[in-house]
């Protein structure tokens, strides 16, 4: 049997990988029923549905009618920022401040993009900004710092 979508066979095993996952740890929770749900309930059944889905992408990968695409190799520089820029976001937020640390996240995830242009980025930056703080701070009454610590 020859894979020949090669994108939709890897995307189907790892479907079935985490659907089995969630399903295996949703066990170790009581179940309950329909109508009195537990809290392994929707995990269990969510997992049992992603891994259904998994199983339907994998097996229509192997189809003669399928698609021939083959993965391409790992940007590992990108890898690299999107990952980078997300550790960096928890390092910089207790000493920095939520602001310069959002941007930061922003600016450098962004610059992982090949269509990255300074101007979007900071649009997209301040709107973030605004938005999570308006959430997170605002409406959650969540409390970090706003500033860097030599502003406070």
């Amino acid at each position: 049997m020859e894979i020949r979508n090669q994108k939709d066979f890897g995307a189907g095993l790892m479907y079935i990988i985490i659907g089995l996952f969630f399903t295996y740890m949703a066990t170790q929770y009581q179940m309950g029923t329909a109508a009195k749900m537990g809290p392994g309930y929707f995990p269990f059944w969510l997992g049992l549905v992603m891994t259904a889905l998994g199983l339907l992408i994998l097996v229509k990968s192997l189809s003669a009618k399928a698609a021939i695409e083959k993965i391409p190799p790992f940007n590992w520089k990108i890898i690299g920022l999107i990952t980078g820029s997300v550790i960096l976001y928890g390092i910089l937020l207790p000493t920095m401040g939520f602001i310069v640390a959002v941007a930061v996240l922003v600016f450098m995830s962004a610059s992982a993009s090949h269509e990255f242009h300074w101007k979007g980025t900071l649009v997209n930056a301040i709107f973030l900004i605004v938005f999570t703080y308006s959430v997170f701070v605002i409406g959650l009454k969540l409390q970090f710092p706003l500033l860097p610590f030599f502003l406070q």
